[in-house]
């Protein structure tokens, strides 16, 4: 019988030869030897009492724990000496431990749109991360990961797309979120389409729209005021002297007031036009501007002296007329809406710079590390590409704070690329599957951060749905991301990440996670290694767990040891004997 035939034929193994290697291995084996000291394990993050979180997994073995602080508010819910005491834990038994700080949506957004109140807030609780990881770990520069967005969605382009599905842009001004589909045209002028342009075309459409209402309702208002002869009519010397109000004198005031409403929204409108430009404009622009704004002041200090006077809204509406007339000789229109991720870009630029500026002032060389984290494959900043540019420009950024600080460029860059890197979740990109991509496209995306590399975090999947499994149970190119990352990616800490594991199990991922990557047994980093357990010890349990009955081992494991003794096993039968009579069951 050939060994194919053997294994088809039999329900279980035969028992492999822990001394050849190629064929005694487990079947979520990825082909490659990492030392066990390389990984970590988290703590439960829906457990704020870290101290004991830690102290149950020192049980497996494990030389580097994560505590998990994803939850703001369980977060908040550590005290302070805790942190301290896993601090003496940590150096009684000789652990490292670092710290997955809170889901923080460095960009400053939330439900309901963005401030920069909203970002400073966010800033502020990045900076307080970093300091009670420090009371974790006070010796040593430990990376703590915040992921690159938290609530922002992605524009991930399906592929074989040239362009995504819609656009997802942001109105400064207002902090507000809009979805704009892309739809192909068929009309030959409109040419091909291009999300750039896109967002031109609306720009200015809604440029031009806002000018002519603008100017639309300047005009009903002096309309309105000139119609109404309220202040031909010497109003308010006869509402002075009490005397009896005529119809047409009602009337004339209520036109009045509705031209007065008219133009002092038209100037609110102008005014907020200013703004868009001002922030949009060039410094030749801003000259123009600054002039314009000049006259307006001097005009203002008019108008407040007496607003309904006839010189009020005359003031008022040469203002409007000679704004217009700036606004439309701008070259440029405005960026009234902005590609919503390169806005958020900016602004969480802006967050990790200045978290990561505050932790070397305050701890210089044993500053903690800000590792930005991809989160999963469809949100914000989750491709290898859109996360490379953010850790690259926080950078930039780090250095212009820094230099601002009085550092020396030469210390300021030092510092960025050691403060600020990437923490990379293989479980996370292997989620680009759902929009279409491969395991070749996942690996290119992995190679792309591969200089930025500070951490890793192992969980796999089957690239749908962000489920937490040990490495090996789905399908994340995990060898072939290995190779990509070289000597970066060996050298990081690995985080394994088995939250579904936990949940569904109810054991440690440990095990499954070295025979996965091969660990070697014992300490000399050579043979035997985890992968080759199962022929250690021959049992049926080996690799995937205790998931049968324990009779069916009683009744059909080794030999016949565990059949009554009557039928040739060792067991006194208790339920009568064939000899006896008694009836058996």
């Amino acid at each position: 019988m050939t060994e194919e035939e053997n294994k088809t034929n039999k329900i279980y193994q035969g028992g492999y030869s822990s001394l050849d290697p190629e064929k005694n291995y487990v079947g979520n084996f990825l082909g490659m030897h990492i030392p066990s000291g390389d990984f970590a394990l988290t703590t439960d993050p829906r457990n704020a009492n870290f101290l004991q979180e830690v102290s149950s997994k020192l049980s497996t073995g494990v030389k580097n724990i994560e505590v998990e602080g994803i939850s703001p508010d369980i977060f908040e819910s550590v005290p302070q000496q805790h942190l301290k005491e896993i601090n003496r834990l940590a150096k009684l038994t000789g652990i490292n431990v670092t710290l997955h700080g809170p889901l923080i949506e460095a960009s400053g957004f939330t439900k309901e749109g963005w401030s920069e109140s909203n970002r400073q807030s966010a800033e502020r609780q990045m900076i307080q991360a970093i300091e009670r990881a420090h009371e974790i770990n006070p010796e040593g520069s430990s990376p703590v990961t915040f992921h690159s967005s938290v609530i922002l969605p992605g524009q991930i382009k399906p592929k074989g797309k040239e362009e995504v599905e819609e656009i997802l842009v942001i109105n400064p001004q207002k902090g507000s979120i809009n979805r704009i589909p892309i739809k192909e045209r068929h009309f030959p002028e409109e040419g091909k389409i291009n999300v750039k342009k896109e967002i031109q075309k609306i720009n200015e459409e809604v440029w031009d729209q806002q000018l002519r209402n603008l100017a639309y309702y300047s005009d009903m208002g002096i309309d309105a005021i000139e119609k109404s002869k309220y202040l031909e009519l010497g109003a308010m010397e006869e509402e002075k002297e009490g005397l009896e109000i005529s119809p047409e004198f009602q009337r004339g005031r209520s036109t009045f007031n509705r031209g007065v409403t008219f133009l002092n929204d038209s100037y609110r409108e102008f005014k907020d036009l200013y703004e868009i430009a001002y922030s949009s404009s060039n410094p030749e622009q801003k000259k123009v501007l600054n002039k314009l704004g000049e006259e307006i002041t001097k005009n203002v200090q008019k108008i407040n002296e007496n607003p309904r006077s006839k010189q009020s809204i005359v003031l008022r509406k040469e203002i409007i007329d000679k704004g217009i007339e700036t606004l439309n000789n701008f070259i440029e229109v405005p960026e009234i809406y902005r590609p919503l991720e390169d806005f958020a870009r900016e602004k969480s630029i802006d967050t990790f710079a200045s978290g990561a500026l505050n932790s070397y002032k305050k701890f210089k060389d044993k500053a903690p590390i800000i590792s930005i984290e991809n989160p999963p494959a469809g949100a914000a900043f989750s491709t290898g590409e859109e996360l490379k540019k953010l850790v690259e420009e926080s950078r930039k950024k780090f250095v212009e704070f820094a230099k601002k600080d009085g550092i020396s460029e030469s210390v300021a860059k030092a510092q960025a690329e050691k403060l600020i890197g990437v923490t990379w979740d293989v479980g996370h990109i292997n989620m680009l599957r759902k929009y279409g991509y491969e395991a070749k496209d996942i690996v290119k995306e992995s190679e792309k951060i591969k200089p930025l590399l500070k951490h890793i975090h192992l969980s796999d999947n089957f690239g749908f749905e962000h489920t937490e499994l040990p490495m090996g149970m789905g399908n994340v190119p995990m060898k072939e991301i290995m190779k990509k990352l070289g000597k970066e990616g060996f050298e990081a800490k690995k985080v394994i990440e088995a939250g579904n594991w936990w949940q569904h199990f109810k054991t440690p991922p440990v095990q499954e996670s070295l025979e996965a990557f091969g660990s070697p047994i014992y300490s000399m980093k050579m043979a035997p290694y985890w992968n080759q357990s199962i022929g250690l010890y021959q049992g049926y349990f080996g690799g995937v767990g205790p998931v049968f009955p324990q009779g069916n081992y009683n009744t059909f494991g080794a030999g016949f040891s565990q059949l009554p003794m009557e039928l040739g096993g060792q067991i006194p039968g208790q339920q009568g004997s064939k000899l006896s009579g008694n009836k058996m069951e």
